[in-house]
């Protein structure tokens, strides 16, 4: 297959994971990246930055190394749209031509929630949680309100581990600056029993940590608004100084000028194998996409990775006139971090796990980040 040419949308951790196993599954055709930029944003970092435990210069790793060594040619431009064949990527600097699709342009947060201006949403990107540094250093005390939400349409398509860890990180940070009684923490979410996709366990031990912590909690009540210096639900509504929200996700604005089929939610359809169905040689990994399997399947860099692997697999064996029969381990693994410590909460359809708290598992998380990034390096 040297002529072949396969093209990747997004550079992320399933684009990039993407780029990888398909040349290490012996791939030796024309690879190219489509993304704004030739850089991989480390968003699980950037959980430390309010604590100036990491900036944006150690969490932002430049790829132009990396392509190098994979012979990949990257077109820095936005996807805008793909051709009824999808075999032509529509960019905001001109067309592609392509033999095979891989989709892993992320998702995006479903910001419909009236007053979500009021609200900074941390994983938008690293200069979200510099604002949330900046606003911690010039508050004096007040209120800070935490919380996620989820796609009424596709309830998986959610984020709520990192906001534990901002959660946790800005109580613990507090506490080190000698000024967390002039906080009051406040956690909100429409269920009452949030994170339970990590597990029952993990949740009752997170609820527990909150109550250890002196963190407030208003459960159980759907959002209705935010304000300037409120949150309110349809439980009622609590001041609040500084909000952080992590809405529901969704597929890429482009979506809406392509063919490929999509879920409630709005992602990408996939099958088991990450094809997308009705389409040859299309493969969608990571948030993009909206997978069958249990219905706590995480949206998390480890599964993009996952499912990079088998659809690199899948497309190859396409391509080669070979049925495409490679599926994907659905695994959670979690770190939720603190600054010092952190709990390890591990699922799969057989188990589930929760480690309590220890330094050895925020040593770990650090670790596992320094490892990952050095072979983007």
């Amino acid at each position: 297959m040297p002529n072949t040419h396969i093209t990747i949308l997004g550079a992320g951790f399933g684009g990039l994971s993407s780029v990888r196993m398909l040349r290490k599954q012996g791939f030796r055709g024309r690879i190219t990246v489509v993304a704004p930029r030739a850089e991989l944003h480390y968003l699980p970092g950037t959980i430390w930055i309010p604590s100036g435990l990491r900036t944006r210069e150690q969490l932002v790793v430049p790829l132009d190394n990396f392509f190098r060594r994979m012979q990949v040619e990257h077109v820095a431009a936005q996807v805008t749209g793909l051709s009824d064949d999808a075999r032509t990527v529509q960019t905001s600097s001109g067309m592609v031509q392509t033999d095979a699709l891989i989709v892993a342009s992320g998702g995006r947060f479903i910001r419909k929630l009236p007053g979500i201006e009021h609200a900074i949403t941390p994983c938008e990107g690293i200069a979200a949680a510099e604002q949330i540094r900046d606003r911690l250093r010039a508050m004096q005390g007040g209120t800070i309100a935490v919380g996620f939400g989820a796609n009424p349409n596709e309830q998986s398509a959610v984020r709520g581990g990192p906001m534990f860890e901002f959660l946790f990180g800005i109580d613990e940070q507090l506490r080190r600056e000698g000024r967390r009684d002039k906080f009051e923490l406040v956690f909100f979410n429409p269920s009452p029993r949030p994170g339970n996709r990590l597990g029952d366990k993990a949740v009752d031990h997170l609820l527990g940590e909150m109550q250890r912590r002196n963190i407030r909690t208003h459960l159980g009540h759907k959002m209705v608004r935010f304000e300037a210096d409120k949150v309110v639900t349809e439980g009622g509504e609590f001041a609040a100084d500084l909000i952080l929200f992590m809405p529901g996700l969704t597929g890429p604005a482009w979506l809406d000028q392509s063919p490929l089929p999509r879920s409630p939610g709005g992602m990408v359809q996939a099958d088991a194998h990450c094809k997308v169905a009705g389409f040859d040689k299309v493969y969608v990994v990571g948030d993009s996409g909206s997978f069958p399997g249990p219905d706590w399947m995480p949206k998390q860099a480890h599964m993009a990775d996952l499912q990079a692997e088998a659809a690199a697999a899948n497309l190859l064996a396409e391509l080669a006139g070979k049925p495409a029969r490679r599926g994907f381990k659905v695994e959670l693994v979690c770190i939720i971090d603190a600054i010092d410590k952190g709990s390890l909460v591990y699922r799969t359809e057989q188990r589930n796990v929760l480690l309590p708290s220890t330094r050895v598992f925020h040593w770990a998380k650090r670790g596992f980040e320094r490892r990952y990034l050095a072979q983007y390096r």
